[in-house]
């Protein structure tokens, strides 16, 4: 299994740069977005997903990737990070490619640590996300929702010596509660996010927002406009589906069929 210090296959333009431009809170090398120059779109026809052993180890490095979800569901592909490496070149860079509703999941067990609890009693929302109330990071932030200070607020949410008493309520930055047994649970993005960090031994945090076209309307990004997205940052795409399948493959003992 990958681990967070996997680095030595990383493409060119995905080499980590030296600082994230944090004035407090920082991380260590982080990943800067950079587009792949001459890059050659597969056509729909062509259609692929990267497999999930890729995933885990650009996951692993930093790297933000891109899933999807069942068609017959929400049929949008999020980005996904992994929160305890989100700088802010990585924030900022999410929140102009997305609808800017950015979302960090959290297990059950850190929220309640954390003292944030969910948004509304009766969850009505169509596909049951967890809302949490929100939050932003007290210390070396302003507003809470500049990509500085949305960035700091989800390393803390992660970082094990933060305490309840760390952050304000509300806030610009939205948690959400991951089902206790991920994607085998309930196959959501939600869920992906710990999942992706459970599975590459980082600190269970992703942060995730919806992919949207860079048109007039804002219109969702689907299938194959996701993946024009990833072609064209160099990122690795896959399913939610396909992840459920990985963990059942290994949890089962058998070989995963990444």
């Amino acid at each position: 299994m990958p681990t967070a210090t996997v680095q030595d296959s990383a493409p060119e333009h995905h080499r980590l740069a030296k600082t994230n431009g944090a004035r407090n809170g920082s991380i260590g090398p982080a990943w800067i977005p950079s587009q792949v120059e001459d890059v050659t779109l597969r056509r729909t026809t062509e259609f692929s997903f990267d497999s999930v052993e890729e995933v885990l180890t650009a996951f692993a490095r930093g790297e933000p990737v891109v899933v999807m979800d069942d068609e017959r569901r929400e049929n949008e592909g999020d980005i996904i990070m992994s929160a305890s490496q989100c700088s802010v070149e990585a924030m900022a860079w999410i929140i102009k490619h997305t609808s800017g509703y950015i979302c960090i999941s959290l297990p059950e067990e850190r929220l309640n640590e954390l003292e944030i609890p969910m948004m509304v009693p009766e969850n009505q929302e169509r596909h049951k996300t967890a809302y949490t109330i929100t939050v932003d990071y007290k210390h070396g932030t302003t507003t809470g929702i500049s990509a500085h200070d949305r960035s700091l607020t989800v390393r803390k949410l992660v970082d094990p010596t933060s305490t309840a008493s760390d952050f304000s309520r509300p806030g610009h930055m939205v948690p959400l509660r991951a089902q206790n047994r991920g994607v085998l649970e309930r196959r959501g993005h939600t869920e992906t996010g710990v999942d992706l960090c459970a599975l590459t031994n980082q600190p269970l945090g992703g942060v995730l927002c919806e992919l949207v076209n860079d048109d007039a309307l804002g219109t969702m990004a689907r299938r194959d406009d996701c993946r024009s997205f990833a072609d064209r940052w160099g990122l690795k795409m896959i399913s939610v589906d396909m992840l459920v399948q990985y963990r059942i493959a290994i949890e089962s003992g058998g070989t995963a069929i990444a």
